[in-house]
């Protein structure tokens, strides 16, 4: 994959905008399009620090040193729970709807999973 349309997709992955990797490397917009372009190939050293960063990706990815895909999760679980909840539409809204309760409604909404499964099993 070229190195131009690996950063590309990484930030729109991310969902950030030029505007976002910009100000968080120190660079105008315009410069950011023309990396993802391919018209600048050549980055200094502590751009790709902080574009690696903002991306989570490494500096190597962004020299093109290793082909390897980002690593989104932080183990192989957490990687099938989210393939879980992005395939399955009614977890994806029952996720989206426990983001933004408190922590307290939060143990409540536990214990009644846990009591609905126990039931779900005959406990």
């Amino acid at each position: 994959m070229e190195i131009g349309t690996l950063l590309k997709n990484r930030r729109i992955d991310l969902g950030l905008t030029l505007k976002d990797i910009a100000d968080a490397v120190g660079v105008s917009e315009a410069t950011v399009s023309r990396w993802e372009s391919g018209e600048i190939a050549n980055m200094k050293r502590d751009k790709i620090a902080a574009l690696a960063k903002v991306l989570s990706i490494s500096p190597a990815s962004i020299m093109g040193w290793e082909e390897t895909s980002p690593k989104y999760y932080v183990n192989d679980e957490t990687a099938q729970i989210a393939q879980d909840i992005y395939e399955n539409k009614e977890l994806r809204a029952l996720f989206d709807a426990a983001r933004d309760i408190s922590p307290e409604d939060m143990k409540t909404l536990y214990s009644v999973a846990l009591a609905m499964k126990r039931k779900e099993r005959g406990e």
